[in-house]
């Protein structure tokens, strides 16, 4: 599988949002969501190139800031459309995508390290919304550590990790 360009499909994706890009669930949101996913794969194992595509597409195709029944499965059949065009996954890559982007916001984990580690991803990212991170709603062990200390920033300044 070929890596996809990310930079050409964050602008595509970006492109086509029908929120504004300062919303809480928009593109900021979405670079959070990715910064998130690639600290926990060191230690979760999971598939960076779902990681960073669930990023992108999970809020992708909200409507409103509200609760929006249905965004994570338009999210997640926006990302169909655009594979094999903007971006390629096998089959079995892409159907964690899929099941992660659909699901994010309607189940509460998930024992597939790819999957966890992307809604847990978005889960550390509440704070944007006024909510603090339960480690009780996390997927992965990595993920209920960082709930537990309430920030991930010093798992970056620790490792001297970089997105």
């Amino acid at each position: 599988m070929k890596n996809p360009d990310f930079a050409v499909l964050v602008e595509s994706v970006t492109k086509q949002y029908h929120g504004s890009i300062y919303s809480v669930h928009g593109p900021a949101d979405w670079k959070r969501v990715e910064q998130n996913g690639l600290l926990l794969a060191t230690k979760t194992g999971a598939d960076i190139n779902v990681v960073r595509l669930f990023a992108l597409f999970h809020d992708s195709r909200r409507l409103n800031d509200g609760t929006d029944e249905g965004h994570g499965a338009r999210g997640a059949d926006y990302a169909a459309e655009l594979r094999g065009k903007h971006y390629d996954l096998d089959d079995a890559a892409f159907a964690l995508l899929h099941e992660a982007c659909t699901w994010h916001t309607d189940r509460d984990f998930s024992n597939d390290a790819t999957i966890g580690t992307c809604w847990d991803a978005d889960r550390l990212d509440l704070g944007r919304v006024g909510m603090i991170p339960n480690p009780k709603f996390m997927s992965t062990d990595f993920g209920r550590e960082i709930a537990r200390v309430g920030s991930i920033r010093p798992f970056m300044e620790d490792s001297n990790w970089q997105a």
